[in-house]
């Protein structure tokens, strides 16, 4: 398979890339922002404008519902603009969205900016896949791609602050409203990620693959596309709802939101962690993933349980173990298909997304007609299935040689 040369792209650079994979995590982190923070002040919210839970759950399952469904058409943009504008578009949306969600004056309202905030989230996977492909050397792509992936849990760390610092004192639309100053910063530093021009971008040859393997290829990444839905259903629901639950377990306000920070911290030092000891041994990442997500349905089953010291326990091992994948899928998918990087970053964001859409709206209607903890222990059963969706997709790669 021939090497591309991504337009605006340079070679690959020890002394480069990492600048530009840094201002990457830091737009990943803001532009799914506005989904985590509404979910982190939600029951705030649905008190102030008189909403159901359901009613603010349907908006965020709609910002990961855009993300899913606007995907393709991102995939498209991250291939042909320059890296560092995407990120500037996709930080400064999400800054905007958040700003304007402070103001909002019903659920409708905030449906709609929640909609516009999921569309820009979208630009962001396929762009980090392109930049890892096109600059990051072999043997530290699971970490570059683990530091973007690291995303996701840092985009609750900043919630959980807010809801344990801000919100007290100042109120929901306050902390909206610092959030969204907060999303600037990517913006900023979304220059790091810009490189001299180059030669147009080469498509790569499929010669040497036979059509039977590359349905293969197909199947396998529709396998672990459905894995990441069906895992990042349960472990959205529980970022979603991160507070409600820690409340509904016994836990103050402030307390949980201290924890939902703890637990974000620990989400992204497992994602560098088990980034940089991948690269050791690349082969075995679809292992690894697997162990992840049966580990995170293990923390949606203690949580389940619904006494303060299971929800813990049962948070700290969904949010480290159960988000901690989604690096190692796209560093995983990336090396499947080398040559098409937006579609591996497509694969992993448009079943991550579905799940993550799935989850608010579904997960706040089946716990106001059964509780939660009955709607835990089902985000438990789908994170089973996640891991066993990962595992045929393995065992149909290497069937395949």
């Amino acid at each position: 398979m021939t090497t591309t040369i991504d337009r605006g792209l340079p070679t690959r650079s020890p002394a480069r890339h990492w600048p530009g994979i840094i201002a990457t995590a830091l737009t990943a982190t803001v532009a799914g922002m506005p989904g985590f923070t509404v979910g982190a002040l939600a029951p705030t919210i649905e008190a102030d404008l008189h909403a159901s839970r359901s009613a603010v759950g349907l908006a965020m399952s709609l910002f990961y519902a855009a993300t899913a469904f606007g995907s393709p058409v991102a995939k498209r943009v991250a291939a042909r603009l320059p890296v560092p504008t995407v990120l500037a578009v996709a930080a400064l949306v999400a800054s905007a969205v958040m700003l304007v969600a402070a103001r909002v004056t019903g659920p409708g309202m905030l449906t709609a900016i929640l909609l516009v905030g999921g569309l820009s989230n979208a630009l962001v996977q396929p762009v980090a896949g392109r930049l890892i492909a096109a600059r990051v050397p072999e043997h530290r792509r699971s970490l570059a791609a683990g530091m973007i992936g690291a995303a996701l849990g840092a985009g609750t760390l900043v919630p959980g602050l807010l809801v344990a610092l801000v919100l007290p004192a100042y109120g929901w639309r306050t902390a909206l409203f610092v959030a969204g100053i907060a999303a600037l910063v990517p913006a900023a530093l979304a220059p790091l990620a810009r490189a001299p021009g180059g030669p147009p971008p080469v498509r790569p040859k499929e010669a040497g693959e036979a059509g039977d393997k590359q349905r293969t290829v197909g199947r396998v990444l529709g396998l672990w596309a459905l894995a990441a839905a069906l895992s990042a259903t349960g472990n959205n629901a529980v970022a979603t709802y991160f507070v409600e639950l820690g409340t509904h377990s016994g836990l103050g306000t402030t307390v949980t939101g201290n924890l939902l920070s703890l637990s974000a911290l620990f989400a992204i030092a497992v994602r560098i962690t088990a980034g940089a000891l991948t690269d050791r041994a690349p082969r075995r990442n679809s292992a690894v993933i697997v162990t992840m997500m049966l580990t995170g349905g293990l923390g949606l089953a203690l949580i389940a349980i619904g006494t303060s010291t299971t929800f813990v326990l049962g948070a700290i091992l969904a949010f480290s173990a159960g988000w901690g994948w989604t690096g190692l899928l796209l560093a995983t998918t990336l090396r499947l298909v080398p040559g098409r990087t937006e579609d591996a970053g497509h694969t992993v964001q448009i079943g991550l997304y579905t799940g993550a859409a799935i989850a608010p709206f579904t997960f706040g209607a089946l716990s106001s007609a059964f509780g939660f903890p009955a709607t835990a222990l089902v985000a438990a059963v789908a994170a089973v299935a996640a891991g066993a969706a990962m595992t045929t997709g393995a065992l149909l790669l290497r069937r395949a040689g």
